[in-house]
């Protein structure tokens, strides 16, 4: 028999071809279910799927209640990239941004903190800050460029002012 997180994954893959936003909530519901609503991970499922349907505001909810209960290191990080998206979806940028910055001072160099800058990039242009949030693009690409650290890492910290 398949593991519970093997037959999420099989959702997913599911959710990725003809399978309707119902069926995805419906199926990881049951999965969760299995979990109970004390659990974390299966709060996180949950609003994942909620999340991929568009119904962003269910989905704040539930991705709140599983940072509450406490995700492991894999799930935390992507739990904060999801709950800042849906509240930048919501228009709750100043909360997306408190998330963000609170996984990026506990845990500045986590693994998925490049798409924690990204949703960052994403939620700062929302909120009608576009120079800032392409310097903060930027500077997430700077440790990836062969070269050219410290001029390109000088032009994202100038361009960050231009909001101003």
């Amino acid at each position: 028999m398949k593991s519970w997180d093997e037959r999420i994954d099989d959702v997913w893959a599911d959710a990725a071809g003809d399978l309707d936003d119902d069926d995805v909530i419906a199926r990881i519901d049951a999965l969760a279910e299995e979990r109970g609503r004390d659990d974390a991970r299966a709060e996180f499922e949950r609003a994942g799927a909620r999340d991929s349907a568009g119904r962003p505001e269910e989905a704040i909810e539930l991705y709140r209640r599983a940072m509450q209960l406490g995700l492991d290191e894999e799930h935390r990080p992507q739990c904060v990239v999801q709950l800042a998206s849906s509240l930048r979806n919501v228009g709750e940028h100043e909360a997306a941004l408190d998330v963000i910055r609170a996984e990026q001072e506990a845990h500045p160099d986590g693994r998925y903190r490049d798409a924690i800058a990204t949703v960052e990039a994403l939620v700062l242009a929302s909120s009608g800050r576009p120079a800032h949030g392409l310097s903060v693009a930027l500077l997430a690409l700077v440790p990836h460029l062969p070269r050219y650290h410290r001029s390109m890492t000088a032009y994202a910290l100038e361009i960050a002012d231009l909001d101003t």
